[in-house]
């Protein structure tokens, strides 16, 4: 693709788009893009010395310059993209991994990364903009995928980062309370959302028939819904245990490795999909999907168990805790904390949970960014009455000190950080891992 974004990629004879966006403008990278041989650039302002393309927004053009070029390229693709609060994650890797377990080709796009055959690739957001999303597709096309799953955002969405594409299957988890500090209200996040399922052709809609915000996702597509109340596809006698869970759907059994109701529900969207395409032995599909990196990631340690879950709004934390109650234990210990510069709202609700269903909490730093820790950790136990916690500021002695406290049936949930390998502090992403702090103090 000889059109970038990036000034540090160009090469001789590319064509520079200047994007104005949160986090930066590009216009103050043109004359760096030149100097490495852009040969053109697309801007809003400003007179260069190369060809020179005024418009008045440079990201529509960098979208309609995409879609009028490679679309037809890629809509040879079938796109499968997930939005809700909790579960994107982790349904869009199983479905991944059910896909290509049952020899359908296909690539996944999110919080984990892009991956596609044994390639890994980090990427900055869960949704990645436009340029990316379409490099990647691409790939996709040149290995041959059939499929593409994909995490979308409500940022992603409000950014614009999949306009222009179409939708084969789209998918609804659930909404609570997250980004607020960004939409500003539940009302105004839930419609970030549901432009989500507007991005189709008369698609598959698959929706959480639970979710008290279901019907703004019922809309054109041709509906399906799975839970508990009279969906299409109903979920009953769910029994779950630290091995894993047994379920009924419809009028049949199955058993999947991951643990607790709300993982329940992500597998029974996996079994939708694998419906729809009417694959054979989807109970022994189910019953090898192993569950994603820091999803409900389980180390046994002397007798006890420690797992580390990504799980960070109100939502998702009195989920899990809930779930782990009803597993056979001694005592619940939970290590928390809030990411700074994001919606400050949620974090005495989360301290609130945290201690009212555990027997004992740790309060630490997850990702501070530019905010001061001890002010996050104050904003979380502002309102608690319960006195079943302590504060460790630094998460490496917190995590240590929760392990100590392990005596014998114990489980201890680290949460907040799941699959990530740094902390975000003062800008920079220093390396940091809550599964290999465990295992090197288990190897200790």
């Amino acid at each position: 693709m000889n059109i970038k974004i990036d000034s540090r990629k160009v090469n001789y004879g590319d064509t520079f788009v200047a994007l104005k966006e949160i986090n930066g403008d590009g216009h103050k990278y043109v004359l760096d893009a030149i100097k490495r041989g852009a040969t053109t650039v697309v801007v809003e302002e400003g007179e260069y010395s190369v060809n020179t393309i005024k418009v008045t927004d440079t990201k529509k053009y960098l979208e309609e310059y995409l879609e009028n070029n490679y679309y037809d390229e890629i809509k040879k693709l079938k796109l499968i993209g997930m939005t809700g609060t909790n579960g994107k994650t982790t349904t869009c890797y199983l479905i991944y991994q059910a896909l290509n377990n049952s020899n359908i080709k296909c690539a996944y796009i999110g919080t984990l990364g892009f991956f596609l055959n044994s390639k890994q690739k980090l990427l900055n957001n869960t949704t990645p903009n436009i340029y990316e999303i379409y490099n990647m597709l691409l790939e996709c096309v040149e290995n041959n995928c059939e499929y593409v799953v994909m995490e979308v955002s409500s940022q992603g969405l409000a950014m614009g980062r999949v306009n222009t594409l179409i939708f084969d299957y789209v998918i609804f988890s659930n909404l609570t309370q997250d980004h607020l500090d960004y939409h500003g209200s539940l009302d105004n996040y839930v419609l970030e959302k549901q432009k989500l399922f507007k991005m189709t052709n008369n698609s598959y809609a698959i929706v959480n028939g639970d979710d008290p915000y279901k019907d703004y996702f019922l809309l054109n597509n041709t509906n399906i819904t799975y839970g508990k109340s009279e969906c299409d596809y109903k979920i009953s006698n769910i029994n779950s245990s630290i091995k894993g869970s047994y379920f009924d759907l419809n009028d049949k059994h199955y058993f999947t490795k991951l643990i607790g109701e709300y993982n329940v529900y992500n597998v029974c969207v996996v079994i939708i999909i694998l419906n729809l395409l009417n694959l054979e032995n989807i109970e022994d599909v189910i019953k090898k999907l192993n569950s994603p990196n820091g999803r409900m990631d389980i180390i046994e340690y002397n007798e006890n168990n420690i797992i580390i879950d990504y799980a960070h709004t109100p939502d998702a934390v009195e989920k899990i805790i809930k779930c782990v109650s009803s597993l056979p234990h001694n005592n619940i210990i939970t290590l928390i904390g809030c990411g700074g510069n994001r919606d400050k709202t949620k974090r005495s609700i989360m301290g609130e949970i945290s201690t009212n269903l555990s027997d004992y909490v740790v309060f630490t730093s997850d990702n501070p960014r530019y905010e001061k820790p001890k002010k996050i950790l104050k904003d979380i136990t502002c309102k608690l009455d319960k006195k079943n916690y302590k504060i460790i500021v630094n998460r490496k002695k917190a995590i240590k000190s929760s392990i100590q406290m392990l005596t014998k049936n114990d489980i201890l949930l680290l949460l907040g950080k799941g699959h990530e390998t740094y902390q975000i502090i003062r800008g920079k992403k220093i390396p940091f891992s809550d599964k290999q702090v465990v295992i090197n103090y288990i190897r200790r």
